[in-house]
């Protein structure tokens, strides 16, 4: 039962760029965990979101751990651009670290590396799962806001925690989800993109209609967290936003 934040590490830009102005960046990063974890339960880290070339969400999970240890933190991992024995190697670098789950994922083509290894997701979990993994850390796929229920059998077969959706802009679409996959002992964790003039080139990318809470986003938050249990806030443009609205929650 949690409200979690997203959050994005920092660009790692082309051409030359210090460590210093990284590491500023990482700082001004943390400083904003520290600012909004008075008011969630957990924060999620990004993994090179659209195939942009970022800081490692495991780098970043790291170090908000380690300043946060009672934060559940999760990361999101790529497998477009890795091979089993780095999940692996990843999946177990996690546990170490004890961060408290993995959302495992294709993830967007990057420019620097637009190679795909062919992983399918809820195959990766699969194996993971068998070996052992999936009893030390916890371990979600990614599921669409209107899904399929028919088409989705295999990922339900590869045994995750449970989903993170997709950007949802209803509470229908949130009780559709809860009221197939909860039963079942899955946790849903539903992803709701805050509305702020800044983040609308986001909510236009996604041809996201958050007319039904744009009024009042921390009542629709709530509402949302009632009938899932689970909440995942992202407001990739607007911080000051997101601090207000889970203020009020």
């Amino acid at each position: 039962m949690a409200i979690i934040y997203e959050v994005n590490p920092p660009k790692i830009p082309d051409g030359e760029i210090s460590d210093d102005e990284i590491n500023s960046s990482v700082e001004k990063l943390l400083q904003r965990v520290s600012d909004i974890s008075n008011f969630c339960n957990g924060i999620h880290v990004t993994d090179s979101v659209l195939g942009t070339k970022r800081v490692s969400a495991l780098s970043i999970g790291r170090l908000l751990k380690n300043i946060h240890p009672n934060l559940q933190i999760t990361i999101s991992m790529r497998v477009r651009d890795k091979d089993m024995n780095l999940i692996k190697h990843l999946t177990q670098e996690s546990i170490e670290l004890k961060l408290d789950g993995i959302l495992i994922l294709k993830g967007d083509p990057s420019k620097e590396n637009p190679t795909d290894s062919g992983l399918i997701p809820s195959q990766v979990v699969k194996e993971l799962n068998e070996l052992g993994y999936g009893n030390k850390i916890d371990f979600f796929l990614s599921l669409a806001s209107n899904p399929n229920f028919e088409k989705i059998q295999k990922k339900i077969a590869a045994k995750p925690k449970g989903f993170m959706t997709q950007v949802i802009h209803s509470t229908e679409q949130v009780q559709r989800i809860s009221k197939e996959l909860r039963p079942k002992g899955l946790r849903i964790i539903p992803c709701v993109l805050l509305p702020s003039d800044k983040n609308n080139n986001s909510a236009k990318f996604l041809e996201l209609d958050w007319s039904n809470y744009k009024e009042n986003p921390s009542n629709f938050i709530k509402q949302i967290h009632n009938i899932s249990g689970d909440v995942l806030v992202t407001s990739p443009n607007d911080f000051t936003f997101a601090k207000e609205t889970l203020m009020k929650i």
